[in-house]
């Protein structure tokens, strides 16, 4: 035995530490000690998320982003894939003013000195993974307050996630009638 050691060099020990550790974490995966990452996924469901989009500037008659279309997404600066946009919420900038009226403080009216900026609630489809985390849709973890942009073919908007909701049926449509420009 003492022969063995002597002709084994420092290399050959650690190759043969690293076989005996690689065999070990294999059998544990094997015997379900240890999870995998394709094992934590738990279904596949279509969600529905909506997107914040805040201080859209908008000189045109009609809001780009229409129901029923598609918009392509992009999360965390990655491309992802197009979606189907299932409602479109637009609003313009208010501000308050004071009311005459006992009962209010307050009113919310048009801001005059922005008359071109909108903030919009885009809501959008798709079929994710769900994992005990939450849905994981394109490798992302789909969460309120992540990043992501909305594009089409002359729009380009920066937002944030504000809903994300899992259906076990089809997908929601959002029943919220947009507003018009002008």
């Amino acid at each position: 035995m003492k022969k063995i050691f002597q002709k084994l060099n420092f290399i050959d020990i650690i190759i043969v530490l690293g076989v005996i550790i690689a065999l070990i974490v294999g059998f544990a995966t094997i015997k379900h000690f240890r999870q995998t990452a394709d094992k934590q996924i738990e279904a596949t469901s279509p969600i529905s998320f909506q997107v914040f989009l805040r201080g859209v500037t908008v000189t045109g008659e009609e809001f780009p982003i229409k129901a029923g279309e598609k918009t392509f997404i992009t999360i965390r600066n990655v491309p992802y894939t197009e979606l189907n946009v299932n409602g479109v919420a637009y609003t313009p900038r208010q501000t308050a003013i004071a009311s005459s009226k006992a009962d209010k403080q307050y009113v919310l009216v048009e801001d005059p000195a922005q008359p071109a900026i909108f903030d919009a609630v885009v809501s959008v489809t798709d079929t994710a993974k769900i994992t005990k985390d939450g849905a994981v849709v394109g490798g992302n973890k789909i969460k309120m307050g992540l990043p992501v942009t909305l594009e089409g073919k002359d729009y380009k908007f920066n937002g944030t996630i504000s809903d994300v909701r899992v259906t076990t049926e089809t997908p929601i449509k959002d029943d919220g009638e947009s507003s018009n420009l002008g």
